[in-house]
């Protein structure tokens, strides 16, 4: 299975609370639906079908996991709704439980088995490993070396500050832009592949 992550991203790369103002507060983070203004159902919307029709299964951090499995569910009758309800979901964290984990078809992967378990994964057959958001998760799957693809919906805005997905570890790491296209309302979806041997 491939890791493939897909994100909303600021031009000034923040990722954090695309979705709404209480999304993610961590931080003082004020600027919470900052993506609403740039979202095209044609472009935008399309990037993430594309992603979600070959996703063979759904990889989240806790946060994400819990503001997805809080409103997905409910959107049951939806065809993306019930895409994403229905694809096998792993969520990695150190503080849930197995009892916590009420949006169906998700598996628990304790945060000290996350490498791991998240190798074993990538190694079965099948479709996309598809994270959408988790920018804890992201940074790791990065250093990890375990990200296949990136597809980064790049939103004219600048935040000012906020979440990022990449590693500050000083590590060198050379991607190739597979793909790019650009919506009306001035979002670059661009598709970037690690470069193999460097």
């Amino acid at each position: 299975m491939r890791i493939v992550i897909v994100e909303f991203i600021s031009l000034d790369g923040v990722v954090q609370a695309p979705g709404g103002p209480e999304e993610d507060v961590e931080g003082g983070f004020a600027n919470g639906g900052w993506s609403h203004p740039f979202f095209d159902e044609k472009t935008v919307g399309g990037a993430f079908d594309d992603a979600l029709a070959k996703a063979g299964a759904l990889l989240f951090g806790r946060r994400t996991w819990q503001t997805m499995a809080g409103a997905w569910p409910e959107r049951a009758g939806d065809p993306f709704a019930d895409r994403m309800n229905a694809l096998p979901k792993y969520v990695v964290s150190g503080t849930l439980g197995d009892d916590d984990l009420t949006w169906e078809n998700t598996t628990l992967i304790p945060g000290a088995e996350a490498a791991a378990r998240i190798r074993e994964l990538r190694g079965r057959d099948g479709g996309d490993l598809v994270v959408m958001g988790s920018p804890t998760l992201v940074r790791f799957l990065l250093s990890e070396g375990l990200v296949d693809e990136l597809r980064l919906m790049v939103m004219p805005v600048l935040l000012g500050g906020g979440k990022t997905i990449f590693p500050d570890d000083g590590g060198l790491r050379t991607m190739e832009l597979a793909s790019t296209v650009v919506s009306d309302t001035g979002v670059h979806v661009c598709t970037y592949r690690p470069v193999s041997g460097a």
